[in-house]
């Protein structure tokens, strides 16, 4: 591929291909502008299927003044700048800016630097990538002053780190730390959690204080999926997983383990075997063991959606509109979009192209389709806060799923 024929979509494509390449299930998260979600660029220039999937997901985020054309979060390229990312308490928030050649054969690098600085107000990287030929030593200059990164794409699709920024301390506004919260171990994905009884999340901590392998106990007494019940125990905030394999027991964590212990009278054994009696059991928490469901109830509570959720839903109730699924995501669009899309709809192209346009707004009508919502939401995460009491009705599996029927009332309006 020539220079001059280097499109921003490719040049963020091999950008964001290169410099979060050390993003994995568990250590990071980007969405690209939904801008980049068309087949067709400026003047009519295809695009690429393989870049359209390098860039996805899609997500109109604002950071700062504006909406970048990347937004990332967590694991980064080491030397790609200065500083370290445990100098801020949060995963460092990413914006990239991407210029590429258009008709006129210019590369306007100027303004992307002027772009992902303005973004810095909120973010802790900034960087321009553009064409390697593009690049001058002005622009590099100007980089250097605003302390944005240079990186050149060449035409081997390999990005050269021309000018390294340095990370600084900021702090993001409320749509761009749900990417920062995208990136962390309670990042909602496929992966967040398989099992729809909340037992099976609140039975890990007894598992782990057991002086026997915490496997071992696990699939005694309460369930024989050990992936799933660890990663919703960490999804839940349950615990903290640990480089080497093990757990440690987060705060939350510790509290559910207080609880059982006290209830059982410090009989860890006891307290499994009711975990035990639970094997197979259908009935909804809040009868089978009231006591239980309030431990759930505020376990599920801690996890960050769940208030506003909760507060949504409420508003909702209280203007006497029922609370199905697609109205719930609607209302939610209106105040908090970066949250009701990547909170609600699956993080493929297919889905954020159905649910969102180009410019970033809501296709309300795709809502009305089961196969964009995220499996884990709709049906275990649902169930979560219908076992644990807070909504009336149960969730539904993604085969099932009926969205306008979907009900999302709270059991307990105030």
């Amino acid at each position: 591929m020539g220079a001059l024929l280097m499109t921003e979509p490719e040049v963020l494509a091999a950008t964001k291909n290169q410099l979060f390449s050390e993003i994995g299930p568990n250590s990071g998260y980007t969405v690209v502008d939904t801008q980049f979600s068309t087949d067709q660029w400026l003047d009519d220039v295809p695009v690429s299927r393989e870049v359209t999937e390098a860039l996805a997901p899609f997500n109109h985020v604002r950071v700062g003044s504006g909406y970048p054309d990347l937004v990332g979060a967590g694991s980064i390229t080491n030397d790609a700048f200065f500083g370290h990312s445990g100098d801020i308490d949060s995963p460092p928030l990413v914006v990239v800016e991407a210029k590429g050649y258009g008709s006129t054969g210019h590369v306007d690098t100027e303004t992307g630097i002027v772009q992902a600085h303005d973004r810095l107000q909120e973010a802790n990287l900034g960087f321009l990538a553009a064409p390697r030929s593009s690049i001058s030593a002005e622009t590099r200059a100007l980089g250097r002053e605003l302390n944005i990164g240079v990186l050149g794409v060449t035409e081997d699709q390999s990005v050269d780190v021309l000018e390294k920024p340095r990370v600084v301390g900021t702090q993001a506004g409320r749509e761009a730390s749900t990417i920062r919260f995208q990136a962390g171990p309670q990042r909602v994905a496929d992966q967040s959690f398989h099992l729809n009884r909340p037992k099976n999340y609140l039975g890990y901590p007894f598992c782990v204080y057991h002086p026997e392998p915490t496997e071992t106990v696990l699939e005694e007494y309460v369930v024989r999926d050990f992936k799933s019940a660890r990663d919703g125990a960490a999804f839940l905030g349950l615990i903290e997983k640990q480089p080497d394999g093990s757990d440690v027991l987060s705060p939350l964590g510790e509290e559910v383990l207080r609880f059982g212990l006290q209830k059982h009278e410090q009989s860890l054994r006891s307290v499994l075997e009711e975990f035990k009696s639970w094997k197979g059991e259908q009935t909804r928490l809040t009868q089978l063991a009231p006591d239980w469901a309030l431990i759930a109830r505020r376990v599920v509570f801690a996890f960050p959606a769940t208030q506003m959720l909760v507060k949504h839903i409420q508003e909702l109730q209280n203007n006497d509109q029922p609370p199905t699924l697609p109205t719930v995501v609607e209302y939610l669009f209106d105040t908090s979009p970066t949250f009701a899309v990547e909170f609600f709809i699956r993080d493929t192209e297919e889905a954020r192209s159905a649910v969102l346009t180009g410019d970033g707004d809501l296709i309300t009508a795709s809502l009305l389709e089961s196969p964009v919502y995220r499996s884990v939401v709709a049906y275990q995460f649902k169930q979560m806060l219908y076992h644990s009491g807070i909504l009336a009705e149960s969730g539904s599996d993604s085969s099932n799923l009926e969205p306008q029927e979907s009900d999302w009332r709270l059991e307990q309006p105030i």
